[in-house]
């Protein structure tokens, strides 16, 4: 399974919805989403600032990812980006593959 950040911006409903059923329910329903969709809850946390929470999650591919991502953004309640994740391994193996590029100007 693939590694995804997911970094949660609230609107002010969202925000509002968040101060009603608090921080443990949120954390209990994106769980419950990810995991419909075959995947794994890692850790979910609020932060001071930008963004407003985050979760780390496992999910089949990256076309999964999308549908929840979309599924989010589309409730109006918060704005979701999602991030790859990579392990140091998966780097290694990425810097053994042979790319051809061609900088611009060059």
């Amino acid at each position: 399974m693939a590694k995804y950040m997911l970094n949660a911006s609230y609107s002010v409903e969202g925000t509002k919805g968040l101060i009603k059923d608090g921080g443990s329910a949120r954390r209990a329903a994106v769980q419950k989403t990810i995991e419909g969709v075959g995947g794994r809850l890692e850790c979910f946390y609020y932060t001071l600032g930008e963004p407003d929470a985050f979760a780390i999650v496992e999910v089949p591919d990256a076309v999964t990812i999308a549908a929840v991502s979309l599924a989010i953004n589309a409730t109006g309640g918060a704005h979701v980006a999602t991030t790859v994740l990579l392990t140091p391994e998966q780097i290694d193996e990425a810097a053994k593959k042979t790319v051809s590029y061609r900088s611009p100007g060059a």
